[in-house]
């Protein structure tokens, strides 16, 4: 899944995702959404052939939304890692 990062000034973060779909934006979007230090996460689709998703997240101030980005996709990989089938 390659990440590109569009924006990102300390509180907040917008990432293109390519090759993904609603399932994997959405579960990002909710779990940013729980997370307390969040103020606002949301993704956006753009043109179904033509664009790739975008993510968005803004965090309160004093927080750093890299470092919650990343601890929540180690969040994600631990999940999917306990999986059993």
């Amino acid at each position: 899944m390659p990440v590109r990062l569009l924006a990102n000034d300390g509180k907040e973060l917008k990432l293109r995702i390519e090759g993904e779909g609603n399932s994997t934006l959405q579960m990002f979007r909710s779990r940013l959404n729980d997370h307390p230090d969040v103020e606002y996460a949301n993704f956006f689709t753009g043109h179904p052939d033509l664009d790739d998703p975008e993510l968005y997240l803004r965090v309160k101030d004093g927080k750093d939304a890299s470092k919650l980005i990343s601890d929540i996709c180690s969040s994600i990989v631990e999940d999917f890692s306990n999986m059993k089938i």
